[in-house]
């Protein structure tokens, strides 16, 4: 009996190992699909976590662009405010331009036509004198008459013949009839030396004959004497050779050069400015 107790027992430890062993495979078995599952859950989680960065960094740069493009949007119209803005100054100022220019120009056709009308008159009084010794010509604006000294003086004298007073009080009728003009009355000779008594030199004789023109306008024709001034420019202005007689002849003259009164002019500009700035 104590035998067979025993054996009993050690057949009911083999069949209880037996069955341990087996649930121990299947535990084991289990154990190994739920890590199996569990690294596959770590890389998922993994893979999800790389893929919430790659995310949040996407996020990030789309904030950042979105951010520049709002600054740009900012920036585009600010500089699109300040070009208006340069844009209105610009116009501004070539408006202003403009209305200088036509001012301007208008000053400048009011004095051409008083211009036009002087030379008129003056070929009208004077057109009835052939002469080849008296010529009227205009040069920037500025009328000339320029008359000989043939027709003016003897050789070497400033004491202006009786025909060319004459032509000087027809000047003068004119003139005297355009109180805006001022004149300069020019004196020239050639390059042949002269000295006297009276005369120091070409200097001196170009100024006496331009004294004389201005003396005789003065006091046989009732010129202002405040509109005119007498200037002598010697031999150093020549209009043509002094080595032949002919060129020492036609450097040999006298020109009364009439101009308009520079304050009157600039008047006329800045009426001209006014009026534009009125409009």
């Amino acid at each position: 009996m104590r035998k067979i107790i025993p054996l009993s027992f050690v057949a009911i430890l083999l069949m209880s190992s037996c069955v341990s062993k087996k649930k121990y495979t299947t535990l084991q078995d289990e154990q190994k699909e739920t890590a199996d599952k569990l690294s596959a859950a770590k890389l998922e989680l993994a893979s999800c976590l790389s893929d919430r960065e790659s995310a949040k960094k996407e996020i990030e740069h789309l904030k950042s662009t979105n951010y520049q493009l709002l600054n740009n949007v900012s920036s585009l119209a600010t500089l699109s405010q300040k070009g208006a803005e340069n844009l209105e100054r610009s116009l501004e100022s070539i408006k202003e331009k403009d209305m200088r220019i036509n001012s301007l120009n208008e000053a400048i056709s009011k004095k051409d036509s008083v211009t036009l009308a002087l030379v008129t008159s003056l070929k009208g009084v004077l057109g009835n004198i052939n002469d080849e010794d008296i010529e009227i010509s205009v040069e920037k604006g500025v009328v000339y008459v320029s008359l000989s000294d043939k027709l003016l003086f003897k050789s070497g004298s400033y004491y202006v013949s009786s025909r060319a007073k004459e032509v000087l009080g027809k000047v003068a009728k004119v003139v005297k009839n355009k109180p805006d003009m001022d004149l300069m009355v020019e004196g020239h000779t050639d390059n042949v030396s002269i000295k006297n008594t009276v005369l120091e030199d070409n200097w001196d004789l170009s100024v006496k004959r331009a004294t004389s023109i201005v003396r005789i306008l003065q006091d046989d024709f009732g010129v202002d004497p405040a509109r005119m001034t007498a200037a002598g420019r010697s031999y150093y202005v020549p209009v043509s050779s002094n080595d032949s007689a002919e060129g020492r002849s036609l450097n040999r003259r006298t020109r009364i050069i009439i101009l308009p009164k520079l304050d009157q002019f600039y008047g006329m500009i800045e009426e001209g400015m006014k009026e534009a700035e009125a409009k």
